[in-house]
Order: structure tokens, then sequence, then C-alpha cells
């Protein structure tokens, strides 16, 4: 089938990036220090932020092993999850002021 490979590899892509932000998830949540260094969130606490990033990551993970499969609701939920997980990583711009 034409396209497979391409599908493939987003859906790789998708799991890694799912797998990596649930690790930084349960790092916020445990109050890690890979998040402080003087730098202040909109978020009272890391717990809002961690909880977001375990949620964006199930999403993710959901949408690449779906779109492995070959399951339309796949690349729907992959379109969504990797768009969310854009905009996460533009909001994570900004050295030691990020937005949130």
């Amino acid at each position: 089938m034409r396209g497979t490979g391409r599908a493939l590899l987003a859906a790789t892509l998708l799991v890694i990036a799912g797998t990596l932000n649930i690790i930084y998830g349960i790092g916020a949540l445990d109050g890690a220090n890979i998040f402080v260094n003087d730098k202040r969130y909109i978020f009272t606490n890391l717990n809002t932020m961690g909880w977001v990033l375990i949620i964006l990551g199930v999403i993710q993970l959901a949408g690449g092993f779906s779109l492995m499969a070959g399951n339309t609701y796949g690349r729907v939920i992959g379109i969504i999850g990797g768009s969310l997980g854009a905009i996460g990583a533009l909001l994570s711009i900004g050295g030691n002021y990020p937005w949130w």
C-alpha cells in the first residue's frame, strides 16, 4: 500500500513524543529539579503542567499505536496529538521564561 512507510514514520515519532511527554509529566508531578532554576510558570505549581503533559502523552501514544495498526482513528488522533504537541513545544520556547 502506498504511503505505509510515511505512516509508520509518523506513528513512530508520535510514540517517541508521547513517551517523552509522559516521562516529563511524571517528572513534573514528582517535583524533579529539571523544571525549576528560577523559572516562573503561569501555573500555580508543576502538578498542572505534569497532568497536561501526561494527558498529551497518552493522546500521542494512542494515536501512534492506532496509526501503526492502520486505523483511521489513528490518523485523526495522530493529527490532533501532533498538533497539540507542536503547540506545547512552541509554548515552551523562551529560555528562562517560557510562556507556561
